[in-house]
């Protein structure tokens, strides 16, 4: 099988080198051109690929020629969005895409979406796959809108994953909440994911073939967020944040039973 991977970055270019271990050809995009020599030096086919939300990079064609599975793995970068500006910039990223998805030769699709797609509440609830969706965030809109445009459209298969928070070994949200004030929710449940996992969760879709699916894919450790940033700040010998105690918490508890249960997948990253 032969696999295309819009977005080497952080998961992807990790996740590129598993899939050639265990078998694929894989074609990898990067928007930095000092990085092509690094996707090809570990046998990734290397394409510099820019995807703006009116045009994308002559070489798309060629990127997704004679693949069957399209992994998308580009962050929606909407942080400085806000519901205000009514800008649609991710949606129309992927609205740019679809043409050439569908003139190709792709018949499934992976998309990396993000839990942002369920709200936080004062009840602290539990969400699964089957939950009223009531994003609230920009970003987690326009998941949501883009995980509908990838659903509904009937030239391919696409699997969702809903993954939580990303952290890795060189990569912990702490690290940017060291020595802050006021920090919020020290009571709600963290929902966090470790790249090791994400990498073995896309393997294990892959070679199960699941597809037209949606899974959430978060850690099954929920400690709140005071003591989970507290305790990792002291492992890494960082200044803990300091939260605020005098406000309502709101947050939500992400279940991943769905993953354990279907794809029959067993976390290796328990100690985040």
């Amino acid at each position: 099988m032969k696999v295309s991977i819009l977005g080497c970055g952080w998961l992807g270019f990790p996740l590129a080198k598993k899939l050639i271990e265990i078998g694929f050809e894989v074609k990898g995009s990067t928007t930095t051109e000092n990085k092509l020599a690094v996707l090809k030096s570990n046998k990734i086919v290397p394409y510099l690929l820019e995807l703006t939300e009116h045009k994308i990079s002559e070489s798309i064609s060629d990127f997704l020629y004679n693949s069957d599975i399209l992994i998308i793995d580009i962050p929606p970068g909407l942080r400085k969005i806000t519901e205000a500006t009514s800008e649609k910039t991710f949606v129309n990223k992927i609205k740019t895409l679809l043409p050439f998805m569908e003139n190709s030769t792709i018949e499934k699709v992976i998309f990396i979406s993000s839990t942002s797609v369920y709200a936080d509440t004062a009840t602290i609830s539990t969400v699964t796959e089957e939950s009223v969706l009531h994003p609230d965030t920009e970003s987690g809109k326009q998941l949501v809108e883009v995980e509908n445009l990838l659903r509904n459209n009937s030239n391919f298969q696409t699997t969702i994953i809903r993954f939580g928070g990303l952290i890795g070994e060189d990569r912990n949200i702490v690290k940017m909440l060291t020595g802050k004030t006021n920090v919020a929710n020290p009571e709600a449940p963290i929902n966090l994911i470790h790249q090791a996992d994400c990498i073995e969760i896309i393997s294990e879709i892959l070679k199960q073939n699941f597809w037209n699916e949606t899974f959430n894919a978060v850690s099954p450790i929920h400690p709140t967020r005071k003591k989970y940033y507290t305790e990792k700040a002291k492992q890494l010998h960082l200044i803990a944040p300091i939260f605020t105690e005098n406000e309502t918490n709101v947050g939500k508890i992400v279940s991943s039973e769905k993953l354990e249960t279907i794809l029959g997948y067993r976390f290796i990253k328990l100690d985040l």
